[in-house]
């Protein structure tokens, strides 16, 4: 039996030119960045090409990017970093309902040390209201955090026109784009962000690295301390294999990227057509047009989620009931709740199939026919 993945908003295969790219690096370089001989300066050289071709795929500068473990570092590295060092400006943070756990979490723990965190709910499409950011703001304000895109129903957030009414403001405004990266066009200056988050594992990259955009003008307290790597930043020796990597599988999504977008465009239309073909009773959590291209959130009434994804794994298909942190949680989906409340049948009903590397029309027909003839029978 042929087994179609579609759970790449949970992460994603590595391409093979990454894979050979990582590879090369362990075999041949070994060297510690930070020592001044040969083979530390040959390591050194390729996290340097590294940072600029990452700083470049924003819009940003070399200087501009912290290595990290991943967007879960890079989230809490941007949120703690900048409540530590504005602290004495305030103690009022502005995210919104349905951010990643490693931004909620975050701010969660912070409320335990006194900040103050407004959660700005979001509408039937899981878009937050940039007038709602508006109203929240206040003198002692000092982080804005809001998710690009999300990673549970695709919905694409106005960052742009948040950070026109941040423009004014001394908060810094800090977007996780984890879930957007290597798909959306991502430019730091015109979107008016200060700090922003990146994981490599989402775009077919190495797991355990990613990177943190950091405005040159911006104060941030370090997480971890040891020596001066990231320019004193954040401490540890680098992982220089990942970071080849990380380097690779950017530079084959930026040139495929437009190409991309389009195909997984056409994907979720095909997976739409076939189950409309099949008369099945579902709904689609999100806009169609406002999403990232590749996350399509799909609710279908009589059905148990649960069964839902035993039934599509036992049939080859590999979906998800929203995002991989909070596998195998009890607890319905905080997105989920957020659009549609508490007492929504959606809660139980929601599937999240995701495209990605390696997928094909024929995949997606057959997971869409497959789909069908599950919620058929489950819904008897």
């Amino acid at each position: 039996m042929e087994r179609i993945y579609l759970d790449h908003a949970a992460t994603s295969p590595m391409h093979p030119g990454v894979i050979e790219r990582v590879t090369e690096v362990m075999k041949c370089e070994f060297g510690n960045p930070s020592s001044i001989h040969f083979f530390g300066r040959s390591a050194r050289h390729i996290i340097d090409e590294a940072r600029a071709v990452l700083a470049n795929s924003i819009g940003a500068k070399a200087n501009d990017i912290i290595f990290t473990s991943g967007g879960t570092e890079a989230d809490n590295h941007a949120i703690f970093g900048v409540a530590e060092a504005y602290r004495e400006n305030g103690k009022h943070i502005i995210t919104t309902q349905i951010e990643h756990h490693a931004v909620l979490h975050a701010c969660e723990q912070l409320e335990k040390q006194g900040y103050e965190v407004t959660y700005l709910p979001v509408d039937l499409n899981g878009c937050v209201s940039r007038e709602d950011v508006s109203k929240a703001l206040r003198d002692d304000t000092i982080l804005v955090t809001i998710m690009y895109g999300n990673n549970e129903v695709g919905t694409i957030q106005p960052i742009k026109e948040i950070g026109e009414v941040l423009a004014g403001h001394p908060a810094k405004f800090h977007t996780d784009a984890v879930q957007a990266y290597g798909l959306e066009s991502l430019d730091v200056k015109e979107l008016g962000v200060d700090l922003l988050s990146v994981s490599a594992h989402k775009v077919n990259g190495p797991k355990g690295i990613g990177f943190l955009y950091v405005h040159p003008d911006v104060k941030l307290s370090s997480r971890l301390f040891g020596g001066e790597q990231e320019r004193k930043r954040r401490a540890g020796t680098e992982n220089v294999p990942s970071i080849a990597g990380f380097q690779e599988a950017v530079q084959i999504s930026q040139q495929k990227m437009d190409n991309k977008r389009e195909e997984y465009k056409a994907f979720k239309r095909l997976f739409l057509n076939k189950l409309k073909q099949s008369d099945v009773d579902f709904e689609q959590n999100g806009s169609l047009d406002y999403s990232l291209p590749h996350v399509l959130n799909l609710s279908f009434p009589g059905t148990n989620v649960e069964a839902m994804l035993v039934n599509l794994d036992l049939a080859g298909i590999a979906a998800s009931s929203g995002s991989a942190c909070t596998a195998g949680s009890i607890d319905p989906s905080h997105v989920l709740v957020s659009m549609f409340g508490k007492g929504s049948e959606k809660l139980q009903n929601s599937i999240r199939f995701s495209f990605g590397l390696f997928n094909t029309e024929d995949q997606i027909e057959r997971a869409a026919i497959e789909t069908a003839k599950i919620v058929k029978r489950l819904a008897k």
